[in-house]
């Protein structure tokens, strides 16, 4: 069974930046950790596209979310990708959780959330504390949206505080972040194919 995820870059750069993209280079190691397993991943930096602040599917005229909403819905893992600033979720997360919670109202023709039968996996890069603080605000914001959290679904590495090195400078990924990246490649797969054969049960299912 093939499986298809997006991944959602929330840095705060666009492609164009000067420096690359440490949140970038976790979420490329963690779509090639689900590749063998049968995963293909799209990628979306999200400080490319023009996102309309507010809480519906589709904010008006240059609004870039419709297309993006389109992808998440049309994939069957979602992975979300953030750097830590001021030991939350970037901006740009926010925003995009902010328009995903439309989803609590747009059902499917049983009942369902539009979003349900997806499952949805973090990545989280930083140089100060605050990983598992960034990975609960995001379980918890998914899991209203309709996304279901395997276990042990989030990858992270945190340098040291007001350090200068970042991940995406690290010549070698330490072992524990592969390993990790492994649990939580094999997890997501695992859970997207469960709800791929057996969907949840719509209104009177």
């Amino acid at each position: 069974m093939t499986l298809t995820a997006l991944a959602l870059n929330c840095t705060l750069k666009t492609r164009t930046a000067k420096d690359p993209s440490s949140t970038d280079r976790m979420l490329k190691l963690l779509a090639d950790a689900m590749e063998p397993l049968g995963v293909t991943t799209d990628f979306l930096q999200l400080a490319d596209f023009d996102i309309k602040p507010g809480v519906t599917s589709d904010e008006g005229h240059g609004d870039d979310w419709p297309g993006i909403r389109h992808k998440i819905l049309d994939a069957d893992i979602l992975v979300m990708g953030t750097p830590i600033w001021m030991g939350q979720p970037s901006s740009v997360c926010k925003r995009a959780l902010e328009r995903m919670d439309a989803f609590l109202e747009e059902k499917d023709d049983e009942g369902r959330m539009v979003s349900y039968g997806r499952v949805a996996a973090v990545a989280v890069v930083g140089n100060e504390d605050g990983a598992h603080h960034v990975s609960a605000e995001l379980f918890q914001a998914l899991n209203d949206v309709g996304f279901t959290i395997p276990a042990n679904a989030v990858t992270y590495w945190v340098g040291e505080a007001m350090g200068s090195v970042n991940f995406v400078d690290l010549e070698d990924i330490p072992d524990v972040v592969r390993s990790t990246l492994d649990l939580v490649a094999r997890n997501t797969v695992h859970a997207a194919r469960l709800f791929k054969a057996h969907p949840y049960p719509g209104e009177g299912g």
